[in-house]
């Protein structure tokens, strides 16, 4: 798990903004960056951004452009609502693989060959991702292409709660200077100048379940790319208790999921659930307990809502009663919390 954005990532948003004409000094102010990502030389210039920083950016240039597709325009994927609509479309799909089919239709139907999802299921393997089936320039591997895959695998675990497993994943761009940064990403051997920019994994995942709901996915689009940004991708990390706080999420204005729809969800049964968690050390109490903070964490990083409001949204009806919970959590009251993660950032 990270909370660490390349500040490089900004830049490519950052760019779109400046083509279409904006100045994006505002965008700047509004995510808390106090240095020019544009400029390395820049006083205060820093390689990395943290994750919530890069999704205030993220937030603020497609309200600015009405753009949403994770900012991967210079592939040619940008088309606006895209990646909204086309979450509305498989969110009540049962299985991952028919989520990535019916996403695959989506953007086959409606959008041209440059922003069309390519998909092969085979019996053992499965390929995601954009097939041109052109040879590369030459150069190495550009951003966009990196991040988009990235944000796609990131997408398909969240999707079933639990973390994806990759193979392999191939690009067209050549092998870039600092290969380490790449393998950290995916966690997999990687393979440049293919004919293709593609992710392999077991089509065992395939019959993974869907676990989130409408409901989920409105929160997920609200601070989107966070949830991604921080998610665990490295499948060796993975555990029941992540699954479980994954589909709890970080939206708990209209309460908390029960125990027993969570468990139908990873069809197993209440008492087995109970039982697993256990061995790994935690309750369903202690996770719910968890993810209430972070998302306090999460809600108080956003200048735009009042502390009463935070507590609002994490299901607080009594504003003191958040303020000691906090405490209780992080020995820090929200506005302490607050002004030391601004003086941090």
């Amino acid at each position: 798990m990270t909370d660490r954005v390349p500040t490089r990532f900004v830049r490519t948003l950052l760019r779109l903004v400046r083509s279409h004409g904006y100045d994006f000094s505002a965008v700047l102010a509004g995510a808390g960056l106090a240095f020019d990502p544009m400029d390395e030389r820049a006083p205060g210039y820093c390689a990395e951004v943290s994750a919530m920083q890069y999704s205030r950016v993220y937030q603020q240039v497609l309200r600015l452009l009405q753009d949403e597709t994770f900012g991967v325009a210079e592939n040619g994927l940008a088309t606006p609502g895209a990646f909204r609509m086309m979450c509305y479309c498989i969110i009540s799909c049962d299985t991952l693989g028919q989520a990535i089919q019916r996403a695959s239709e989506f953007y086959r139907t409606f959008f041209d060959e440059r922003s069309q999802l390519y998909t092969n299921f085979s019996e053992r393997v499965t390929r995601v991702g954009y097939r041109t089936e052109a040879p590369g320039d030459g150069e190495p591997v550009g951003v966009a292409e990196v991040y988009g895959l990235s944000m796609w695998h990131r997408f398909f675990g969240w999707l079933c709660g639990r973390p994806i497993e990759l193979k392999r994943v191939d690009f067209r761009g050549a092998r870039p200077q600092q290969l380490d940064k790449y393998e950290s990403l995916f966690h997999c051997p990687l393979y440049f100048g293919q004919p293709s920019d593609l992710l392999y994994f077991d089509s065992d995942c395939l019959a993974w379940p869907v676990v989130h709901t409408e409901h989920s996915l409105e929160e997920f689009l609200r601070t989107a790319p966070y949830q991604l940004m921080i998610m665990e991708v490295d499948p060796d990390n993975n555990n029941l208790s992540t699954q479980v706080k994954a589909m709890i999420g970080h939206d708990f204005s209209e309460g908390f999921p029960s125990f027993e729809a969570i468990s139908r969800a990873l069809s197993i049964s209440a008492p087995t659930l109970r039982r697993r968690l256990k061995r790994e050390g935690t309750t369903f109490q202690q996770i719910k307990d968890e993810a209430r903070c972070e998302a306090a964490r999460l809600y108080l990083g956003r200048p735009e809502l009042s502390i009463n409001e935070v507590a609002l949204q994490l299901g607080f009806t009594d504003p003191s009663a958040f303020h000691r919970s906090f405490k209780k959590w992080t020995g820090q009251t929200p506005g302490q919390y607050r002004s030391s993660h601004r003086r941090g950032e």
